[in-house]
């Protein structure tokens, strides 16, 4: 079974050169272990996801610029995440404010390309079916 994620969770983008933590905030009233409980719309770029470093994406604007000043040559820029949907499947069986819970097994895409998912759920004993 997948485990709840929360607050702290680490996550990395198949674009991305760093990892970084999800911020999950207290407005769903739900703790897990702690930490504030997720649920899958907790997906907003610089409140909740925050950036990977830099980014290598071609479809990014800004990487396909600076790699055509530097004449094909890929030159990633620094990552600022563009995820416009929600993250994909959560667990339905269990809601959090409404939403159906995040859990580590779940994927977010972002729009240049990138999928974002969990390394780290920031749970150790919380699964949800």
């Amino acid at each position: 079974m997948p485990n709840q994620v929360s607050m702290g969770a680490m996550m990395t983008c198949s674009f991305g050169a760093a990892p970084s933590s999800l911020v999950v905030l207290p407005k769903n009233k739900v703790l897990c272990e702690g930490p504030p409980a997720a649920n899958i719309m907790d997906h907003v770029p610089m409140v909740n996801i925050m950036p990977f470093g830099v980014c290598r994406s071609l479809a990014n604007p800004s990487v396909a610029a600076a790699t055509a000043a530097a004449q094909g040559t890929l030159t990633p820029m620094p990552c600022v995440p563009a995820t416009s949907a929600p993250w994909v499947a959560g667990a339905t069986t269990v809601l959090i404010a409404s939403m159906p819970a995040l859990d580590n097994v779940s994927n977010c895409l972002c729009n240049w390309g990138g999928v974002i998912s969990f390394s780290t759920p920031g749970t150790a004993k919380t699964m949800i079916p």
